[in-house]
């Protein structure tokens, strides 16, 4: 018996649409050829569970495979056989094979069964000729964090082995998903063809953060720029940049760098944030002339550091 496409995905029958999603954005991550390269045994999986997900993770597409009206492959199964009992009969109790067309002109049974099967394999034959569209694909691309920002393109594998450009616009976000017409499966009977539905995970960077489209980043300074301020250059989406830094800056300050954020088309450019961190040298670099240097400013300009945070833990 061939395998079914629940035991492809590896989940039971009753699984919740949930829990399919979950079970294919894992496998995806664990097969995907992009992560890992050269191993087509990997790759064939991978074909394997995304072509049993554009299935079973459409409501629609798996209710119609559960009833045996599509095969794995999602084309039309042959017409099983029908209770024409069940199919034709009427619900009236005085008369259970009456329906809303009447039989009563047939004289027995045979008659009755007989045009029953005609009506039947006309209806067939109608829908058969039917255009009818063809079904969409779903597929899970992983995109970094500079490509879903500023924008860019990717080649997506399909099972078939073939190539998709996608075009990544920017300011894509975790978890969105991109429509491309007509990249689905054929119609049948001249119907159009499906669409592919491409899901997005955006991976994580080690400096910039985002908060809708605006770009946040952490920079350490020292403690000399942090008293005289000075110049800094920065790093941001779009290139490096000069910051002036204020003389007196602290650490937790936050700096903005105007329209330097994601540039979405149809709406404002963010902007940057950066947030300063004043870090110290190491201990043994600072001598006993910087010590007596600190201290005797520290006498002549004596302040207390956590006067504003103390009243706070006090409310």
């Amino acid at each position: 018996m061939a395998e079914s496409l629940y035991d492809i995905m590896g989940v039971p029958r009753d699984a919740s649409a949930a829990e399919i999603k979950s079970t294919y954005r894992k496998a995806a991550k664990a097969y995907h050829p992009d992560l890992n390269p050269g191993n087509t045994a990997a790759a064939d999986r991978f074909k394997a569970i995304s072509s049993a997900y554009a299935i079973l993770g459409d409501e629609a597409l798996r209710k119609r495979y559960d009833l045996g009206e599509i095969d794995a492959s999602g084309q039309e199964a042959p017409q099983r056989q029908r209770s024409y009992y069940r199919d034709h009969a009427g619900t009236s109790a005085g008369n259970r094979y009456e329906d809303q067309e009447s039989f009563a002109d047939f004289g027995d049974q045979s008659e009755l069964f007989a045009e029953l099967l005609r009506r039947a394999r006309a209806g067939e034959r109608a829908q058969a000729k039917r255009p009818m569209p063809g079904r969409d694909r779903r597929y899970f691309l992983s995109v970094s964090f500079l490509e879903a920002a500023r924008g860019g393109e990717r080649m997506l594998a399909m099972p078939d082995g073939s190539d998709l450009k996608v075009t990544i616009p920017a300011g894509l976000k975790d978890g969105q998903s991109l429509r491309l017409k007509g990249q689905g499966d054929g119609g049948l009977n001249g119907g159009p063809a499906g669409d592919a539905l491409i899901e997005i995970k955006v991976e994580s960077h080690p400096l910039f953060h985002r908060d809708g489209d605006n770009i946040l980043i952490t920079v350490p300074i020292s403690l000399t720029e942090a008293a005289l301020g000075g110049q800094i250059e920065v790093p941001t989406l779009h290139g490096k940049l000069k910051l002036t830094i204020p003389p007196g800056s602290s650490s937790g300050q936050k700096l903005r760098l105007k329209h330097q954020g994601i540039k979405a088309k149809g709406r404002p450019s963010g902007h940057q944030y950066v947030e300063l961190s004043v870090t110290l040298p190491d201990a043994s670099t600072i001598d006993d002339e910087i010590k007596a240097a600190l201290a005797s400013w520290s006498k002549r300009h004596p302040y207390d550091a956590r006067a504003t945070w103390a009243k706070g833990v006090e409310r």
